[in-house]
């Protein structure tokens, strides 16, 4: 899979197009639960996880950008990769990637999902912005919720986010949910695909999504 060209677009929150949207995929994570790997390399079906990611994600994006600190070389088969700011500290967690990702890109909208749900939703960006689109123009994230639970780093947020979040990485925090909570953010139920935001942590649920239907 080639990497996407990033375009630039100009700013403004009338209309949130495909175009105006960079599609960051978080995997620069330590991996712990499944002895520190880098899990988007993980195989899964004999592929790479993030690939797995990139096939349903980038199709709803206008370019497609990498949050890694390990393999870099790997990840840049599937969009521009950017890594964490050493400033946030090592192993800081998704903000310290979405501000990157945030720096990197000159789209004024970002979509995120994580390199380990393989089964994204293949309309999650469309009902995020739709969401988005209902709630008028002050709203300016939107975040995925399954089973009465926010999805927390599966979301559409507005660049114009930016300042603040970095404001609270400089203020030590970095719960995903506590910060969306604090900029205000809609909540988007997909109810209807319980299966497609299964979170690979481990050996044993990677054999899950190996058994799972896609």
């Amino acid at each position: 899979m080639n990497a996407q060209t990033e375009r630039v677009e100009g700013a403004g929150q009338d209309a949130i197009d495909t175009a105006r949207i960079a599609g960051l995929i978080l995997a620069g994570g330590r991996g712990s639960r499944m002895g520190d790997v880098d899990k988007g390399c993980v195989l899964l079906r004999g592929r790479p996880m993030v690939e797995h990611v990139a096939a349903r994600f980038a199709p709803q994006v206008g370019a497609l950008l990498i949050s890694a600190n390990r393999n870099q070389e790997r990840y840049a088969e599937y969009g521009k990769v950017v890594a964490d700011d050493p400033a946030h500290g090592e192993w800081q967690g998704p903000l310290a990637g979405l501000a990157s990702g945030l720096v990197a890109s000159r789209c004024p909208w970002m979509a995120t999902t994580a390199c380990d749900v393989p089964f994204l939703p293949q309309d999650m960006v469309a009902r995020l912005r739709q969401a988005l689109r209902l709630h008028g123009p002050g709203a300016r994230l939107a975040v995925a919720c399954s089973g009465g639970r926010r999805q927390p780093v599966c979301m559409l947020l507005s660049r114009e986010l930016l300042p603040d979040l970095l404001r609270y990485l400089a203020e030590g925090g970095r719960k995903v949910d506590t910060w969306q909570s604090r900029v205000g953010c809609v909540e988007v139920p997909f109810d209807d695909q319980p299966d497609a935001f299964m979170n690979v942590n481990t050996a044993g649920e990677l054999a899950d999504a190996d058994r799972a239907g896609s």
